[in-house]
This record gives structure tokens, sequence and C-alpha cells, in this order.
């Protein structure tokens, strides 16, 4: 079927225009089991090829189970939120602060939860600066990373 574009019909997946978005407001995404699979395609794309995660026996490793990056825990958690939170209205990525409290290994199913913590409307092109506290747990409900997003989001079209 043609796109008539026919903006009466609702746009499946679509994210929060900024004016959808008030402080205090609170997300949680779905869950996901971190798989070998992952770990590999990951280091190998990003060329992170630390022994600790090409090695399932790592001597003397100071983490129990095989480890994942952060920066792979982090993708995920981003994969869920552009597909569901800012898909189509996410403009860009201004300023991130991550910290990792705990590890997360393969067969470690992880999740987040999203507080909105300020909407700043620009002065331009009705568009906001919208900062969120991510949270990320894995299945014990442990939080292994905390992280505050600052992005520049769009505004309702015709607003």
């Amino acid at each position: 079927m043609a796109d008539s574009g026919n903006q009466a019909i609702p746009l499946l997946g679509q994210g929060f225009y900024w004016q959808d978005l008030v402080v205090g407001q609170r997300f949680r995404t779905y869950r996901r089991t971190v798989t070998e699979t992952d770990l590999v395609s990951f280091i190998g794309t990003t060329g992170m090829l630390e022994a600790i995660f090409l090695q399932s026996d790592y001597p003397d490793g100071a983490i129990s189970g095989r480890p994942v990056p952060g920066a792979l825990t982090y993708a995920l958690i981003e994969g869920f939120l552009l597909q569901s939170m800012i898909q189509g209205t996410g403009l860009a990525m201004l300023e991130l602060h991550k910290k990792i409290l705990g590890p997360v290994v393969v067969g470690d199913t992880i999740r987040a939860e999203v507080e909105v913590t300020e909407v700043r409307p620009t002065s331009k092109n009705n568009r906001a600066i919208v900062t969120s506290r991510i949270d990320v747990f894995n299945q014990r409900d442990q939080m292994v990373m905390t992280y505050v997003a600052t992005r520049m989001l769009a505004g309702r079209p015709g607003a």
C-alpha cells in the first residue's frame, strides 16, 4: 500500500515531541537478554578487541561470567529509546554523562527506567533541549548503569 501522506492516520512507533514530555515523567523499556552474538558482533565492529572480551576463559578476571563492554550495554538501551521514545523526533544527542555501577555479562537481561528531568524550549524552530536520567537494571533488579542524556527534540508540526 502506497503512503498517501495522510496525517490523520497515526504513525506507529513515532517518538514523543517535546511538547508531550514533562519533568518527572517516567518510562520503562522492554527487557533484552545480552547474547554471545551481541558481544562478538559489537567488539568486532568497534575494535574493542580486549582480551577480557575475547577469551571466554580469561585468567584472573575480576568479573565472573563473560563480561560485555559498558558501551554495548548503553547501545542496547539507546536502541530501545531510539525505537520508541525519540523515533522521528530526536534531532541530536548533545551531552552524555555515564556511570557504570556493575558488570553486565552474556546471559544478563537488561532494561531501563527513564525519567525526564528537564524540558527547555529553544527560541527557534520549534525545538527543545530535553534531559533525561536513564537507569539500567539487570534481571536481579540491580542497577548496573546510570546516565544522563541531553538531546534536542523536534516539536509537534504546526505548533
